[in-house]
């Protein structure tokens, strides 16, 4: 049915748009009175809890910083059957993202560029909507994802961080340093091991008790990889979350000419698997056991999500696939997940 209505419809909507249509239905669910019975059917029937950061996850799959920027769909998100929600990306200061459009399909590789920049309504605006949000017995775990806000200077970006990790902080049940979107300029420069240890340093001491984790690029090399892998056992960090989007477009079958017209961004989706399987199994082979690794990038079906936590993930999340696969994206992740525990695999 969804595959009819994506091809039929939503595909020939703006992306943008059809995104905050669909997003309506999302924050609605909770609304309905129905949320008991949609948390039964969209839930794992077997146990596939997962115990870490000092936290309960009903499910190792969650849904990625980026689809819920200001925290305005937890609760509904979660009915869905997602373990966690990861809000964000939050920047100190309200800002409005980039010019439109900047958010494109390539669905011939089941992919999606974006360039959407940050687009939030402020950390001061969140930390009141999460206050409300935490106060919920039945919710999903919630990550928070911080960013730099745009106005402020790369140089500045330490206390610019520091500001949002004092408001959300409390709020969180874990939070994200996030230095590795391309669409907020220099700040990819800020996973530089002199830049990014002293920032990190600083936002743990501003986090308290609230576990800090941080999320890195697929563009980085393998070596860069493995020096912040180092870094964030060295400073005890709680973990680390590979990969956010990537900059390549190499090896993809959408016509150039649509690629072209799409422009700058970060691509996410099908593309990025190869690429954040490879970071993640990096990741792992020098962090040790008890740090939480969650791999996010090019996950789409329950065989996938496996593949990650058989790789060294603690805990695997998606987003781009929700876009193609609908509303029971996560059910379908939860059931295959029951039905490969039951096979053995």
């Amino acid at each position: 049915m969804y595959r009819f209505l994506f091809a039929q419809v939503l595909s020939k909507l703006d992306p943008e748009r059809a995104h905050h249509l669909a997003f309506d239905v999302i924050r609605a669910l909770p609304a309905t009175g129905l949320g008991p019975v949609i948390r039964r059917w969209t839930a794992p029937r077997l146990d596939q809890s997962v115990e870490t950061l000092g936290l309960r996850f009903e499910t190792p799959f969650g849904v990625a910083a980026g689809f819920d920027k200001d925290g305005k769909g937890v609760l509904g998100l979660g009915l869905l059957g997602f373990g966690h929600v990861e809000v964000g990306t939050i920047t100190a200061i309200p800002q409005p993202g980039n010019p439109k459009p900047r958010l494109f399909r390539l669905i011939a590789d089941r992919a999606v560029v974006n360039r959407m920049g940050f687009n939030n309504g402020g950390a001061d605006q969140a930390r009141r909507r999460l206050e409300r949000t935490a106060r919920v017995s039945r919710r999903p775990v919630l990550g928070v994802n911080i960013g730099k806000s745009r106005v402020v200077d790369v140089a500045d970006a330490t206390a610019d961080y520091v500001r949002s990790a004092t408001l959300l902080a409390p709020v969180a049940d874990y939070l994200v340093v996030n230095v590795s979107s391309p669409n907020t300029p220099g700040l990819r420069g800020l996973q530089e091991l002199d830049q990014l240890a002293p920032l990190l340093e600083a936002v743990r001491a501003a986090a308290g008790s609230t576990p800090l984790l941080v999320k890195i690029a697929p563009d980085l090399s393998d070596a860069e990889v493995d020096r912040i892998a180092e870094l964030v056992v060295e400073l005890g960090l709680d973990g680390v979350i590979a990969t956010n989007t990537t900059i390549s477009r190499d090896g993809l079958t959408t016509d150039p000419a649509v690629v072209e017209a799409a422009g700058a961004g970060g691509l996410s989706g099908a593309p990025l698997a190869a690429r954040s399987l490879v970071v993640l199994r990096r990741i792992r082979a020098i962090v040790p056991p008890e740090l939480c690794v969650i791999s996010v990038g090019g996950v789409d079906t329950a065989e996938d999500v496996r593949e990650r936590l058989a790789a060294g993930a603690t805990l695997v999340q998606g987003y781009t696939a929700f876009l193609y696969r609908g509303p029971l994206w996560a059910r379908h992740i939860n059931r295959g997940l029951d039905r490969l525990a039951r096979t053995g695999r």
